[in-house]
């Protein structure tokens, strides 16, 4: 299993430390550090459409108004923290955006 984060991001630790503590094993993919393939990000988006973007970030809210016309991948590849966190997938392709009490469920996760 992969997660898709930062590693100095709260919920990605959170998440990271309970899928763990639930059996599963999990590589943390930095999303700063590590490169994500174009054909990843392209995967991924086509997946979770917009959702994938976070509007809310910091690096979204410095983006001038002329950046923010680009395509949301092509912002992720250039600013890899846009990608909302975390993403999780599964060896068999499942995946799950976020960390909400739904995906926690869905892992098996109890009371993170």
């Amino acid at each position: 299993m992969k997660l898709y984060g930062l590693k100095n991001c709260d919920t990605s630790r959170r998440a990271l430390k309970a899928l763990k503590a639930a059996g599963h094993e999990v590589e943390l993919v930095d999303v700063r550090k590590d490169v994500i393939a174009p054909e990843e990000l392209e995967r991924l988006y086509l997946v979770f459409g917009q959702d994938l973007l976070n509007r809310r970030s910091t690096t979204w809210r410095k983006l001038s108004e002329e950046e923010r016309k680009e395509g949301a991948v092509a912002l992720m590849i250039k600013h890899p923290t846009l990608m909302k966190r975390p993403v999780i997938l599964e060896e068999g392709g499942l995946l799950t955006l976020g960390w909400g009490k739904d995906e926690q469920k869905h892992w098996g996760v109890k009371n993170a």
